[in-house]
């Protein structure tokens, strides 16, 4: 096993998951439930099923694309994110503060 890999992927993720909005709802839910132990077990659960659907799909697509074109798409994908932040999020904002 590559350690140095799996600490970056723990650091990655971990850094990435807090103050997220899965994280605000888990609090929200065990602040609402009976039991914050199912809250803890089903948030566990959906992180590692969506981390291992990111790991499958990754390597699929590793298999039939160069990585140097599946990192061309992310950094793609990501910058459209930004743009869309940047221009569409400040219409919103604009029309929030005439009330």
């Amino acid at each position: 096993m590559d350690w140095q890999l799996l600490g970056l992927a723990f650091i990655t993720v971990f850094l990435a998951e807090l103050g997220d909005k899965s994280q605000l709802a888990a609090i929200a839910l065990s602040g609402n439930s009976i039991s914050p132990r199912a809250v803890f077990f089903g948030s566990v659960t959906a992180l590692l099923l969506t981390s291992f659907l990111g790991v499958i799909l990754g390597q699929t697509a590793a298999e039939f694309l160069p990585t140097r074109i599946v990192k061309a798409i992310a950094a793609l994908g990501f910058a459209l994110l930004a743009l869309r932040i940047l221009f569409f999020n400040s219409e919103a904002e604009e029309t929030e503060g005439c009330d």
